[in-house]
């Protein structure tokens, strides 16, 4: 919602805007401060985006079947006073695309505290986490954490990389993604029963799997890797 600047005459004077009842209706509510002066969210309009809305963040991807217009009876010279609403259907594989990068640029964390780091992202459901190489100024080197999760996770990841990094500051990006359609089988193997991930390319058998297998018949775990996948590509 956008805040907005300047005053408004009230039985006690002049009150600054928002009003006081619009900025309490506001709490917990993102706002943007990128307007101009004049009261542009009402306390009327403030309860009702409070009271219905379940989220916030940029437009889904979908199919529109209905498009709103309300218009105000006041005019700013910077931009028309309507509110414009769109009612669709998400379409759910668009909306599994919708994805966001979170970065952050660290030099004084030990590479055992990232380590520790990046299994805590992923055990809370970061799709990738990974660690690139930089230089930062002073000539110091770095790396940069970047993860990629779900839109309305960014406020958990950050929090996760505030408690366990030196990092003072994130950035996010939104991004789209491509995948694949995959399913998991298990099969029976002479090794024991083992998943293998199928897609249009191919498939493989899951490393955590070959993993337990190695180490419970102390196999080598490349062997064990490239028979099985060997497998796979024969069936």
């Amino acid at each position: 919602l956008p805040l907005c600047s300047g005053f408004v005459a009230s039985a006690h004077g002049l009150l600054p805007l928002p009003a006081p009842a619009t900025a309490e209706l506001m709490k917990g509510l993102p706002v943007h401060g990128s307007i101009g002066s004049g009261e542009r969210v009402t306390p009327t309009g403030a309860a009702i985006v409070a009271a219905v809305a379940m989220s916030f963040g940029p437009a889904p991807a979908m199919k529109i079947e209905k498009i709103g217009y309300g218009a105000g009876g006041k005019d700013f010279p910077e931009l028309p006073n309507i509110l414009r609403a769109f009612i669709g259907t998400v379409d759910s594989e668009s909306e599994s695309s919708r994805m966001v990068v979170i970065e952050a640029n660290i030099d004084d964390s030990t590479p055992e505290v990232l380590g520790y780091a990046l299994e805590r992202l992923l055990a809370a459901g970061a799709n990738d986490v990974w660690f690139t190489p930089i230089q930062m100024k002073k000539n110091r080197p770095a790396v940069m954490l970047s993860l990629i999760a779900l839109p309305e996770d960014v406020e958990k990841f950050a929090a996760i990389v505030f408690k366990e990094t030196a990092a003072i500051g994130l950035r996010s990006y939104p991004v789209s993604r491509v995948i694949l359609e995959r399913k998991i089988e298990e099969r029976e193997t002479a090794f024991g029963r083992v998943r293998f991930k199928v897609t249009a390319n191919g498939e493989k058998p899951e490393f955590d799997d070959c993993r337990r297998i190695a180490l419970e018949k102390d196999l080598p775990l490349r062997d064990l890797l490239r028979t099985l996948s060997g497998r796979a590509l024969n069936e």
